[in-house]
């Protein structure tokens, strides 16, 4: 089963907090055991698994996300490779498992979706399977 959303980034990395809008979905979804997959359909933005507790971190990856795509000349022409490379890296999807109607994430862990190619509208897809 699956549920989706949208999320709006205003800036051209950007690194948005995800995790109630995935927990929404699985309860909308009503299957207590399996498998969420989390996963955007887009080659220059990702989902990730990493701290939530002090906004820092967030600041510090996006830092060094960006430091890892320095002055390649890349062929592509629309100006955005980086931001494939990023995609790429990082990757479109986590998968989560889920017990007693609960998504098994860590104390300190929390769902990102990462913008590299923004502002844009982009979606988000939450797939349960028990």
């Amino acid at each position: 089963m699956r549920r989706a959303f949208s999320i709006r980034t205003t800036g051209r990395t950007e690194i948005q907090l995800v995790t109630d809008q995935v927990k929404d979905a699985v309860r909308e979804i009503g299957i207590a055991e399996g498998l969420c997959v989390v996963y955007t359909p887009h080659t220059t933005a990702a989902i990730a698994i990493n701290e939530d507790a002090d906004p820092d971190v967030l600041t510090d990856l996006t830092k060094a996300l960006e430091k890892l795509v320095p002055d390649v000349r890349f062929k592509h022409g629309e100006g955005n490779s980086d931001a494939h490379f990023l995609s790429t890296l990082v990757g479109v999807s986590v998968t989560i498992p889920i017990e007693n109607a609960n998504l098994l994430l860590g104390r300190w862990q929390g769902i990102y979706f990462l913008e590299f190619d923004g502002p844009r509208t982009r979606t988000v897809s939450v797939h349960v399977v028990g």
